[in-house]
């Protein structure tokens, strides 16, 4: 069996996002403050990582407080319940070029569990000033909130929505090298 190296997300440098549409007519972002994953590869390249990644959802921050308590209740996180949102991979290949990949792993969203994918930029390796090796990722993917039972919302005078169902996930991470077992 090969080395197993474990990374861990640097919260300082990394970014858990959302974004949906409202009214149908502009986009409200929103983050989690609070989030870890525990990360193993036996390749430079991060083709062979394996993911366990959580969040908490009564960390999310919208930007708008009644809005956030909103997101917290039951009609989307339900807070008091589900403790927890996760992602557990399981693939994670070359999407055709150098530095793009594909990421698939199941998404628990209260007690609910899909499988998703994301697309996956690896930004590249870097040693910080202070010798700490650093792994930069972009990843991005789409999602419909009712697959995890996130129903609310309210039709309008005019037809619409007011929360768009698609929901996109929008993340910046920066691992940190913890160590060869």
């Amino acid at each position: 069996m090969k080395n197993e190296t474990k990374w861990s997300i640097d919260p300082a440098h990394s970014e858990i996002a959302f974004k949906t549409k409202h009214l149908m007519i502009s986009n409200v972002k929103g983050v989690f403050r609070e989030f870890d994953a525990t990360i193993y590869t036996t390749s430079n390249d991060f083709s062979s990582g394996k993911i366990d990644f959580w969040m908490n959802p009564s960390s999310v921050d919208t930007g708008e407080k009644k809005r956030d308590e909103h997101l917290k209740s039951a009609d989307f996180f339900n807070v008091e319940n589900h403790k927890k949102i996760t992602f557990i991979s399981d693939s994670f290949e070359k999407s055709g070029e150098d530095n793009l990949y594909n990421l698939w792993g199941n998404l628990t969203i209260k007690g609910v569990t899909n499988r998703i994918k994301l697309d996956v930029e690896f930004g590249g390796t870097m040693k910080d000033p202070y010798g700490n090796e650093k792994a930069g990722f972009t990843l991005n993917g789409k999602i419909n909130r009712k697959d995890w039972g996130l129903n609310w919302n309210a039709v309008l005078d005019s037809g619409g929505v007011m929360v768009s169902d698609e929901v996109r996930i929008i993340c910046e991470v920066e691992l940190l090298k913890q160590n060869s077992a």
